[in-house]
């Protein structure tokens, strides 16, 4: 049995806990949350005897063997950090540091401690793309990847001021899938995002991007958050070339495949777990012994730089690199780093970048 601090007891910090409450081997021992009764709220409606706190490192101090990490993501780097520290894995939620200098930090903060800290991209568990990626490598890999991410959600809040609202919080997701489907990394970013006229978002709440990886494959993404009728999955719908023919996916869990001759075929979904349950199976499976997390830190600073180098070109109007993505990066954390950390980053000694 696995005690888990939770730290954030909104509605993901809720769905966390209930997913941490299906498993017979972890347990919710403690809930930590800033705003008054918010942790309180959480225990009582779930029948749970437990500390609720205010305090992270009150919490620390009771001792526990994972942290969940379910912040506000300005918060994320300090949660993380404290627990790394205090010697506690850390399973992180989206993002895992809203920049990449941060994330950089965080992956020499991990190595030095040899704590494990991962990020929950739960939107690469799901039975539709595990199909769809099979599909994919069926005939013979794609080469050319495309999603379309169109939504309309009016939510209110900071989301409506922000600069990048679509490109800060919510691409992340189909740049992390991109990784999986291709099982490579971006080496460039040409990306353009606008707001069109009729959106009820402040800031660029439509972008198109094309990424080259460094296999010398294509993702290309068309998204927008103010698209009125005929929708996508939250997933997107997504389209992928290759060799031998092609496959797509509705997001949810449609995946056909076809190749040069043949006709049509529907593939079998899996029954394996998904969404959440899937993230914290292989987080605790990695800490019994098994491979690292597909999100432990070092991998996925790579979908916190898609964001990061496509922001940065849709301000600048030009390809950016991932080579300048990771300098600038790297120069930035080690400006604020000190000790161990600080020496990891000056020797390049970190298998990301």
């Amino acid at each position: 049995m696995r005690d888990v601090i939770v730290v954030g007891a909104g509605a993901m910090g809720r769905a966390w806990m209930d997913t941490i409450a299906r498993r017979s081997d972890t347990r919710v021992s403690a809930i930590v949350d800033v705003m008054p009764g918010a942790a309180e709220s959480a225990a009582g409606e779930r029948g749970w005897d437990i500390p609720t706190l205010s305090s992270l490192d009150a919490a620390l101090r009771l001792g526990a063997d994972v942290v969940l990490n379910v912040t506000v993501p300005e918060a994320h780097v300090d949660v993380s950090s404290a627990a790394l520290r205090a010697g506690i894995p850390v399973l992180s939620e989206k993002p895992v540091t809203p920049t990449v200098h941060e994330a950089l930090a965080l992956a020499a903060l991990s190595r030095a401690t040899g704590v494990l800290l991962a990020a929950s991209q739960s939107r690469r568990h799901s039975a539709g793309i595990r199909a769809f990626k099979d599909a994919l490598a069926g005939l013979g890999g794609a080469a050319q990847l495309h999603t379309r991410f169109f939504q309309n959600p009016r939510f209110g809040g900071f989301r409506d001021r922000m600069e990048h609202p679509l490109l800060v919080d919510m691409a992340i997701h189909s740049f992390d899938q991109a990784r999986f489907l291709l099982d490579a990394e971006p080496a460039s970013v040409y990306c353009e995002a606008f707001n069109p006229g009729w959106s009820w978002y402040r800031g660029a709440a439509a972008a198109e991007a094309v990424f080259r990886f460094d296999d010398g494959s294509r993702f290309s993404y068309s998204g927008s958050w103010c698209a009125d009728g005929l929708t996508t999955s939250w997933n997107g719908e997504w389209r992928g070339s290759a060799a031998a023919g092609t496959a797509t996916w509705d997001g949810e869990g449609e995946v056909l495949a076809q190749g040069r001759s043949g006709p049509v075929a529907s593939a079998a979904l899996d029954a394996e777990p998904e969404g959440l349950d899937a993230a914290l199976d292989e987080f605790v499976a990695a800490l019994d012994g098994g491979p690292a997390p597909s999100g432990e830190i070092h991998r996925n600073v790579w979908s916190v730089a898609m964001v990061e180098a496509s922001v940065t070109s849709a301000r600048r109007g030009a390809l950016v690199s991932f080579a300048e993505v990771f300098a600038e990066a790297r120069q930035a954390a080690i400006a604020r780093a000190d000790g161990e950390v600080a020496d990891l980053l000056r020797a390049g000694d970190l298998p990301v970048g």
